[in-house]
C-alpha cells in the first residue's frame, strides 16, 4: 500500500506534464479542452451528457480457476481477469425543484459492461442481447437501468413526480461507480435489496429538513415480467437532514408480492433501509445502515425466511486527492438471497480513493470475507474466508 501511496503522486505530475487539464470536468475537455455541455442548444434546454469508464482488477487467495469470486458481489465478481465493469452514458434534463413554476425533465442512462448483468430488469433490458447469461462480449452485457420523465409541481413546500424506469431509493450504497468510495460492494445491497423499479413515485418536501417519498413500482428489478413478478409494491421512504446538515437519515421501504419460484404462487416480500450519516468534522465521515427483509415461503423448506444486514463506514478525507475508508459488514442469510443453506456472512474493506484529477480517481482495497455457514457449503472454491486485493479506476468523460 505504501508504494501505492508513493507513486499515485507521480501519476499527478504526469498527467499535468503531458498536458492534461486537471482541473477539467471531464477527459474530453482535458484533453481537447472542448466540453459538449458547453454548446449553446444544450444550455437552452437545459440538458447534459456525461458519463464514465470503470475498469479494474482483482485478486483473491482462493484462485479459482474459472474466475468466479464466490459470493462477493458485483463489481469484484471476477478475480485474476481485466474487467470493463462500467461503460456509461446518461442525457438528463434536471427538473427545478423551486420556485413557482411547473417544471418538467427526466433522464435515460446506458450501460455497457460486467455491471449490467446484474442491474438489468425483467422484460427489459435483459432480453435486449438475447439473455442475462450472454456470452458474446466475455459475459458483458447492456442495461438501460433508468428510463424517466420527473415533474415539478409548485404545490406547497413542492411536490416531485418520477414516471419510469429509476434506481432504488433503497439502501447506501449505488449501482453508478462515481458516487460509491469501495470498488467491492455490500453484501446487503447486492443480496438484499432491490436495484431498479418501474413505476411512479411522489417526493414531497415537508420542510427544510424532512422530505417523503411515496408511490407505487411493479416489484424488484422487473420492468414488465409477470412470470418474474409484475405484482404492484409500494415504495416509500422519509428522510431528514439536520439544520447545519452535519446528519442525516433516511428510512426507506417497499413491500408487495414477489415470485418465490418460477411456476408458483407470489408471496409478500417486506423490506427496509435505515442509512444514517454523519460529519464529525470536515474531513472525518461516518455512515450506519441496517436492513432487514422478508419473504413468506421463501427458503428451501418453504417456510418463511428472513436476512438482515448491518454495515458501518469511516471516510478520512487526507487533503484534496487523497481519502482513506474503512467498511464493515455483517450479512445475515437464512436460506433466503444467497443459497439454500444460508449463513452469516461478514466483511472488512479498507482503501483510499485517490483523485489526482477532477476527472480521474483510483481505488485501491483489500478486503478480508468469511462466512459461518455451519459446514454445510463453501461459498469460496472449499474455504469459508478469501482475501482480496483489487484497484479499479474510473475516468469521466
Amino acid at each position: 500500500m505504501k508504494i501505492k501511496l508513493i507513486a499515485l503522486p507521480l501519476i499527478s505530475g504526469s498527467l499535468l506534464s503531458a498536458g492534461f487539464n486537471a482541473q477539467a470536468e471531464g477527459a474530453i475537455e482535458a484533453l481537447t479542452g472542448a466540453n459538449i455541455n458547453n454548446a449553446q442548444a444544450l444550455k437552452d434546454w437545459g440538458i447534459e451528457i456525461g458519463g464514465w469508464a470503470d475498469a479494474g482488477i482483482a485478486y483473491a487467495s482462493h484462485n479459482n480457476p474459472s474466475h468466479n469470486n464466490g459470493t462477493v458481489p458485483f463489481g469484484t465478481r471476477r478475480i485474476n481477469e481485466f474487467m470493463l465493469n462500467q461503460a456509461y452514458l446518461y442525457i438528463e434534463k434536471a427538473v427545478k425543484t423551486d420556485g413557482s413554476n411547473w417544471d418538467i425533465g427526466g433522464r435515460v442512462d446506458f450501460l455497457f459492461g460486467d455491471d449490467a448483468n446484474t442491474t438489468q430488469a425483467g422484460g427489459w433490458d435483459n432480453q435486449i442481447l438475447g439473455s442475462t447469461n450472454n456470452k458474446s462480449f466475455n459475459r458483458y452485457d447492456i442495461a438501460f437501468p433508468q428510463a424517466y420523465a420527473e415533474i415539478y409541481a409548485p404545490i406547497g413546500n413542492g411536490l416531485t413526480a418520477k414516471l419510469g424506469h429509476f434506481y432504488t431509493i433503497i439502501g447506501y450504497e449505488v449501482v453508478t461507480s462515481p458516487d460509491n468510495f469501495f470498488y467491492s460492494h455490500a453484501y446487503t445491497m447486492n443480496y438484499g435489496e432491490p436495484f431498479t423499479h418501474t413505476g411512479a413515485l411522489l417526493t414531497y418536501q415537508v420542510n427544510d429538513n424532512w422530505s417523503v417519498s411515496g408511490g407505487a413500482v411493479n416489484g424488484w428489478d422487473n420492468f414488465r415480467n409477470n412470470a418474474g413478478g409484475g405484482n404492484w409494491s409500494f415504495l416509500g421512504s422519509a428522510n431528514w437532514s439536520s439544520d447545519d446538515e452535519k446528519s442525516s437519515l433516511a428510512v426507506s421501504l417497499i413491500s408487495g408480492d414477489e415470485v418465490v419460484n418460477w411456476g408458483a404462487p407470489s408471496t409478500n416480500r417486506t423490506m427496509y433501509s435505515i442509512v444514517f450519516s454523519h460529519d464529525f468534522n470536515n474531513k472525518l465521515h461516518y455512515v450506519f445502515q441496517h436492513d432487514l427483509g422478508t419473504q413468506k415461503g421463501l427458503n428451501a423448506a418453504g417456510k418463511n425466511a428472513d436476512w438482515y444486514g448491518v454495515n458501518q463506514y469511516l471516510t478520512y478525507d487526507i487533503n484534496d486527492q487523497l481519502t482513506a475508508g474503512l467498511r464493515a459488514e455483517w450479512f445475515s442469510d437464512r436460506g433466503a438471497r444467497i443459497n439454500a443453506f444460508g449463513a452469516n456472512y461478514y466483511a472488512v474493506s479498507a482503501g483510499v480513493n485517490y483523485t489526482p484529477a477532477s476527472w480521474l480517481k483510483f481505488r485501491p482495497e483489500v478486503r478480508y470475507d468469511w462466512a459461518d455457514t455451519n459446514g454445510a457449503g463453501k461459498v469460496f472454491r472449499n474455504k469459508n474466508e478469501q482475501v482480496q486485493v483489487a484497484m479499479d479506476f474510473i475516468v469521466t468523460f
